[in-house]
This record gives structure tokens, C-alpha cells and sequence, in this order.
């Protein structure tokens, strides 16, 4: 990229700020984000050392397991020339009672920022409110905003542009990845639908709080049960497993209700005829989407991934 996608980068300044949600960012502070780790992607391919952050550690709280938070953080941290923690619940004493309050007070005392993957979003507010170090997201029930901007990115890459664009999430609407999209496309200028059963629509609060933000920036938000309706005109098509970690025991009752959400090439049909594919992963070929779509000419999944360590690496690099 030869230039920002902001006019007014040097007035950004995240240094010592959480990154819980996107609803917590501007729309400059986003696009920011993605400027940087598009940059840092690109210093990297030229193999430019870039030691932003020599000397820092950053701990991992990790509650649900994890392949690409994990590694995209270390990595990242390595590459930036710092260091990386891993602590799970039986790592450290907040699995055996400890306080979050006296969890978050000491880990600041020794390291320069938190990275926690957990269950409740309030886990990561109180982490937030009691340290005296950065706070990530790496994921929670209510939101996965990590991800979604290395999805930002990953479209921008592809398409060139972000404003105007119109995104579709086929699946479970009450999920962190359905939330954080909804969060992260009215703040870029894009439009969003949503399809999902009954039963399984977004956060009321997240979608109202979406909707004041898309009054702003021109953005449409859609939701209704009928994905061939939300699919139509569509740049990009997104969906996630139908089942996410700690929903197990629902597994063949979600199956039977998510069998019509499935993205398939009939269903694709109706999206643009350059539109690209997204999902998080780990995928269920089979389940929420096919093999001909998934591993077929419109999917970036990879280039999503893989952009999960360099939009952690502008998340570390901008906060520590």
C-alpha cells in the first residue's frame, strides 16, 4: 500500500488502551489498525526486521483452547521483538479461586500487556478494569474482534475498498463472529445482512448500539431468516461452525436447525459474481459450508488466517 487508508494517521495514538470490542474504536482507529498491519505484512514479505516492541512480554490468559490466537500472537510477539507467556487455568491460581482483581493487580507487574481468551466477555471488562496494562480480546462468547480485523483487512486486500461493500454472515447470528462483524462493517462504511434461524439472532444491544453507528456512516444493517434473500448482491460471504466450544451438547439439535443455512453453490448463487468467501476456522466441511466452497476459487480463507498474525502484530505494536 502506497498510502494510508486514513488522512490523519498521526493523530492515532492506542498506546495504553484495551482492545475488547470494535464498538470501543473510531472508525479512523480501525482503519489505522488495518493501514499498520498491512504495512507490517509487507515488511515482513521484504524480510525488514521490525522490533517495535524489544523487551515487551505479553501473558496469554488462554480458557478455551486455541490455534491461530495463539500462535498469531506469539509469532507476532517473536517477530516484533518481544516475548510471549502462555498461562491456562492450570497454569496459574485463577483456576483454583484466584480473583480476577488480584490476578490482573500482579500479572501487571510484570508483564507490558494481556492477551485473554475466555468464556464470559465480563471476564475480560474486569481484567480490563483492574490492570493497569493493555487488555485484548483474543475471543469471548460476545465478541471475536481479533478476527474480524484481520477480516477487514483480508477484504481490503481483495477488494480494494471497504466502504460500499456489502458483507453476508449465513449461521448462528448470536455469536461472537456474527457480533464483532456486525460491530466492525458499520464502522468501515459497509453494509451488512445477517441470516439465522429464530432463536439465534444477534445480541439486541450489540445490533442497537451497531444501528446509532450506521446512522453516521451511511452503512444498512439486514436481518432476517431467509439467507437466499440476505446472500443477494453480496461481496462477501461469511458463515462459521454451527456449533461453537462450550455449545457441544447442542450439537445434533443445531445441526437439524442449521442444515438450511448451509453455504453451498446454489445458495452463492445469488451473491455477486466476484464475491469471496470468509471463515474464521476451524471449518466443517459438510456442515456450515461445502468442500466446493470453501476450497474453491472465491475463498481468501488462508489470506484471512494468515492475516491474523499481522492485525495482531498492529493490535501489539499500536497498545504496547
Amino acid at each position: 500500500m502506497t498510502e494510508s487508508l486514513i488522512k490523519n494517521k498521526y493523530d492515532i495514538n492506542l498506546k495504553g488502551k484495551d482492545f475488547l470490542s470494535l464498538a470501543e474504536l473510531s472508525s479512523d482507529e480501525i482503519l489505522f489498525l488495518i493501514d499498520e498491519a498491512i504495512k507490517l505484512k509487507q515488511m515482513q514479505k521484504n524480510g525488514e526486521q521490525h522490533p517495535f516492541l524489544k523487551g515487551k512480554v505479553l501473558g496469554m490468559i488462554f480458557e478455551k483452547s486455541s490455534t491461530r490466537t495463539r500462535v498469531s500472537f506469539e509469532v507476532g510477539m517473536y517477530q516484533l521483538g518481544g516475548q510471549a507467556i502462555f498461562l491456562s487455568n492450570r497454569d496459574i491460581q485463577l483456576g483454583r479461586g484466584e480473583t480476577i482483581y488480584d490476578t490482573a493487580k500482579v500479572l501487571s507487574r510484570y508483564v507490558d500487556g494481556l492477551m485473554i481468551r475466555t468464556f464470559a466477555h465480563s471476564t475480560v471488562e474486569a481484567f480490563a478494569k483492574y490492570s493497569s496494562v493493555p487488555v485484548i480480546n483474543g475471543l469471548t462468547d460476545l465478541h471475536h474482534p481479533t478476527q474480524v480485523l484481520a477480516d477487514l483487512q483480508t477484504i481490503y486486500e481483495h477488494k480494494r475498498r471497504l466502504e460500499g461493500l456489502k458483507m453476508c454472515f449465513i449461521g448462528d447470528g448470536n455469536n461472537n463472529m456474527a457480533h464483532s462483524l456486525i460491530e466492525g462493517a458499520v464502522k468501515v462504511g459497509m453494509d451488512i445482512s445477517i441470516a439465522s434461524p429464530e432463536g439465534f439472532m444477534p445480541n439486541e444491544e450489540v445490533v442497537k448500539n451497531a444501528q446509532t453507528v450506521a446512522n453516521n456512516t451511511g452503512s444498512t444493517i439486514q436481518i432476517s431468516v431467509d439467507p437466499q434473500q440476505m446472500i443477494v448482491g453480496a461481496d462477501v460471504v461469511v458463515t462459521d461452525v454451527f456449533t461453537s466450544m462450550g455449545q457441544e451438547d447442542e450439537t445434533e439439535e443445531r445441526l437439524q436447525v442449521f442444515t438450511p443455512y448451509q453455504v453451498n453453490d446454489e445458495l452463492c448463487k445469488h451473491a455477486n459474481n466476484d464475491y469471496i468467501f470468509l471463515h474464521c476456522l476451524p471449518a466443517h466441511r459438510g456442515e456450515e459450508v461445502t468442500a466446493s466452497i470453501i476450497d474453491g476459487p472465491h475463498s481468501v480463507v488462508f489470506d484471512e488466517a494468515e492475516n491474523r498474525l499481522h492485525a495482531q502484530k498492529a493490535i501489539l505494536k499500536n497498545l504496547l
